[in-house]
């Protein structure tokens, strides 16, 4: 009779169980740090959803913001009032339907997010040049690389 080996026994399955572990704490500490570097004002989790995806899909009905977020147009409706009356979001209409208002971002909402990201990427930047030596910071580097792969699985 042949000797089954369950995961638990396997060493290298024990030490990947043990880095997704590790992966995700320190991942999830890092995306905390991240964020409070920019201000984002005080946008709810919702609408920090709804303006990024307008800032990669581009302009969007309330309605295809909704399917995306899995929500009623309703919902989504509320959302996008309280965006549009902070200046974050404009509507116009869509020129393949009239009777359809695209959403946009305003130049007001695209210099906050862009005054975000270069907040978080200083204060990267600054983290990994004052904490890392150069060894590390190649390390750090094929680490990113094989993030990315992981990211794409």
């Amino acid at each position: 009779m042949k000797d089954h080996v369950s995961p638990q026994d396997d060493p290298e399955t024990m030490r990947a169980m043990a880095l997704a572990a590790e992966l995700r704490v320190v991942a999830g500490r890092l995306i905390r740090r991240l964020r409070e570097q920019a201000g984002d004002g005080d946008l709810t989790s919702s609408q920090k959803s709804v303006v990024l995806h307008l800032d990669r899909e581009g302009p969007a009905t309330v309605t295809t913001l909704a399917r995306a977020q899995d929500m009623r147009p309703q919902s989504m409706g509320a959302i996008v009032s309280a965006l549009q009356v902070a200046g974050l979001v404009e509507g116009a209409p869509d020129p393949a339907d009239g009777r359809q208002t695209l959403l946009s971002l305003t130049p007001a909402c695209r210099d906050m997010i862009a005054t975000g990201r270069a907040a978080r990427q200083d204060w990267l930047f600054r983290a990994i040049q004052s904490k890392l030596d150069h060894e590390e910071q190649e390390q750090l580097a094929g680490a990113v690389e094989l993030l990315g792969r992981l990211a794409d699985f």
